[in-house]
């Protein structure tokens, strides 16, 4: 039997309750915070003090984050139970289907929405009571016609990738398992044999009549040949593009695995502060497998964002590699690069013409009053053949449509005009 030493916790009862509650709320909400760290989280909370809230919010932190895209959830679930004194309140608010009237109701901000069911796992709200209670014969009953609603399908659809729950998360990446991306082959310049070709195959006719005796039996035909162009995805992983990039990195280990699908090669790139090669690791079967190993690899997770420097290392160790036989390559970004607008403009315009198409995919695009003012996004959209959006399961199921359909620029159109008439 093992003896385990005693543990020398702080003599504070109410400190202690609230970090393990806490740390709770932490891993309902999909972070992995074990005993230990909570152990560690509490001596260290004692040696720190309560000096400073900003000392208090990193070193729980330190304790009780390991992963660079658990930040966010942890700053919100932070915030709701250890700043606002009537957090509960708003929880239940934020999480109860309410009657809009004149002036809506805030959108919840990034990870709000999980923090809150995290720390409401287990408390039933209170619901009005159905029907008429006994000796209650002038209550009035209010029905609410709901076939003109949506199915539940239906608004995970629709809903933004960064305001969905935990267990939204996962049925959306459920969906996003079984979508497509279907292409058609390109003609190439080469031809092959076909008896219903479309022209007269000269050389192999006259190679027939030469065996022959010089007599002309057969007129052989041919037809173009068809390929298949390569796929090619450079996804921002900065700290404004993580959730997107998660979800989008699903879809694209389906679309990488999918038998039958066209794409000759599916390459993937991930790029924060510097370019990462994660093709190999799309290639596993099981998807979780995958993007664990992909996050490995991938060191800028919510980090910085210097598109044009990663641009320029992609143009020149990996152009002439991948962008063979007509790629069609997506770009999955924000475009809020604070570098160099010009050196941003002259590598976005060399990956233009070295793909057969250039996709911008933009999770702004989902605000109604996006408007291209950024320099970085002045610079990148003249170079792109469509801009769309890209932050939630319908823009990408509209973006399989949009592939097979070459004149589909998307809201580039509207936004160059928007761009030409700005001051």
């Amino acid at each position: 039997m093992v003896d385990y030493p005693a543990l020398d916790l702080p003599e504070n009862p109410r400190l202690t309750q609230n970090v393990i509650h806490f740390a709770r709320a932490l891993r309902k909400a999909g972070l992995p915070v074990g005993t230990g760290r909570v152990i560690d989280a509490i001596r260290a909370v004692e040696a720190a003090g309560f000096t400073s809230k900003t000392d208090f919010f990193y070193t729980l932190r330190a304790c009780l984050v390991t992963r660079p895209e658990h930040r966010a959830v942890f700053a919100q679930i932070f915030r709701l139970y250890w700043r606002d004194p009537r957090y509960m309140e708003h929880m239940m608010a934020m999480m109860l289907p309410a009657i809009r009237g004149v002036q809506d109701e805030r959108a919840a901000q990034a990870a709000e929405k999980r923090a809150a069911e995290a720390l409401l796992d287990g408390i039933e709200p209170e619901t009005p009571a159905q029907g008429r209670e006994e000796g209650k014969d002038d209550e009035i009953e209010i029905e609410i016609d709901a076939s003109a609603t949506m199915s539940a399908e239906e608004r995970l659809r629709q809903l933004d990738f960064e305001q969905m729950s935990t267990d939204e998360i996962a049925a959306a990446k459920r969906m996003l398992a079984r979508l497509s991306l279907p292409v058609k082959p390109l003609k190439s310049r080469r031809a092959m044999a076909s008896a219903q070709g479309t022209r007269v195959d000269a050389r192999a006719t006259l190679r027939a009549a030469m065996r022959r005796g010089g007599e002309l039996r057969r007129i052989h035909m041919q037809k173009p040949r068809s390929r298949w162009p390569n796929l090619v995805v450079l996804c921002d992983i900065s700290g404004s593009m993580s959730q997107y990039s998660r979800m989008v990195l699903h879809f694209l280990h389906a679309v990488a695995n999918e038998k039958g699908a066209g794409w000759a090669r599916v390459h993937a790139f991930t790029f924060g502060t510097r370019l990462t090669n994660i093709t190999r690791h799309l290639d596993r079967r099981d998807v979780d497998s995958a993007l664990a190993a992909a996050g490995q690899e991938a060191q800028d997770w919510e980090g910085g964002t210097r598109i044009g420097d990663c641009l320029h290392a992609f143009n020149r160790d990996w152009s002439r590699r991948v962008m063979g036989q007509g790629a069609v390559v997506l770009l999955i970004t924000d475009g809020l690069d604070r570098g160099d607008a010009e050196a941003l403009e002259r590598e976005i315009e060399r990956l233009h013409l070295s793909a057969r198409r250039l996709i911008w995919l933009n999770p702004l695009l989902r605000w109604e009053g996006f408007a291209p003012r950024a320099s970085g996004i002045r610079a990148m959209l003249p170079h792109v053949d469509a801009f769309r959006a890209g932050h939630s399961i319908a823009t990408l199921e509209a973006l399989a449509e949009a592939i097979s359909r070459p004149g589909d620029a998307g809201e580039k159109a509207r936004l160059m005009a928007a761009m030409d008439a700005a001051p």
